[in-house]
C-alpha cells in the first residue's frame, strides 16, 4: 500500500510590527493587535489542508533513541527475508519483492499509548504501509507503550528493490482528544540504506524469518 504524495512543509511564518510614532498607547496596541491578527490570518490562508495537518517530525538514525516528546522510538535493526514464519504458517513475499524486516523499540514518559503501524519513506517520497499480511498482534504495533519501560517488536515491509534506497521508518500515534497540539509528533529514522546497502538487503535476503528472532 503505498501513497505517493509528498507532504510539502509549511511557509515561514513572518512577523509585522505596528508603526512606531507618537498618539495613544492604547490605539497602537489595537492597531499592533489587528495587524498580527492580520498576518496569522494571512498565514493561516496561505496553508492548506495537508499542510495544517502535517505532524511533527523528529528525526534519527539507526540504533539512535529519537526522542518525540510524548513517546521516543529507535529502530535497533534491519533485516530481509524471503518469506515470514508466523509460528502458524509461513507467508511468501509477492514477485519481485522482500519482507524488509524493521526491530524497533519505544517507550513514553507518561501517558501509555500503542503505536500506530510504522510506514516506509522511500527516497522518493513514497510511503509503503506496513504489510497486512502479518497480523497486528505479533507487531510492535500491538502492546501497550508503557513509561519507564522499553517496548521491542517488529515491523515488516513487503516492497521492490526501489523502495530501498534512502528509505526511512516512520513512527508515530494515534491522535488523542484530550490532546490540543496541532501537529502531532512522529519519529522519522534513516536506515542508512544508499544504493550498495540497499541492493544487498533485497537480492541477499534470508531464507525465512522466524517471529520471535530480535536480531
Amino acid at each position: 500500500m503505498t501513497a505517493t504524495d509528498q507532504r510539502r512543509s509549511a511557509p515561514p511564518r513572518q512577523s509585522r510590527r505596528a508603526p512606531r510614532g507618537g498618539g495613544s498607547k492604547v490605539l497602537n496596541a489595537l492597531l499592533g493587535l489587528a495587524l498580527a491578527g492580520g498576518a496569522i490570518g494571512l498565514q493561516t490562508l496561505m496553508l492548506t489542508n495537508e499542510d495544517l495537518a502535517a505532524p511533527l517530525t523528529y528525526t534519527g538514525a539507526l540504533k539512535e533513541d529519537v526522542n518525540a516528546g510524548r513517546f521516543s522510538a529507535r529502530v535497533d535493526s534491519i533485516t530481509s527475508a524471503r518469506a515470514i514464519d508466523t509460528g502458524e504458517k509461513t507467508i511468501e513475499a509477492g514477485k519481485d519483492q522482500v519482507f524488509v524486516v524493521i526491530q524497533a523499540s519505544a517507550t513514553v514518559p507518561k501517558e501509555p499509548l500503542h503505536l500506530e503501524p510504522a510506514e516506509l519513506l522511500t527516497g522518493e517520497g513514497q510511503r509503503y504501509a506496513a504489510t497486512d499480511r502479518i497480523e497486528k498482534a505479533k507487531t510492535l504495533g500491538n502492546p501497550w507503550i508503557q513509561p519507564g519501560w522499553w517496548a521491542s517488536g517488529p515491523f515488516f515491509f513487503e516492497v521492490p528493490a526501489s523502495a530501498l534506497p534512502g528509505a526511512r521508518a516512520v513512527f508515530s500515534i494515534p491522535t488523542n482528544m484530550f490532546y490540543g497540539e496541532p501537529h502531532l509528533p512522529e519519529v522519522e529514522v534513516d536506515l542508512g540504506l544508499d544504493d550498495a546497502a540497499a541492493q544487498r538487503l533485497f537480492t541477499a535476503p534470508e531464507d525465512v524469518y522466524r517471529l520471535g528472532d530480535k536480531r
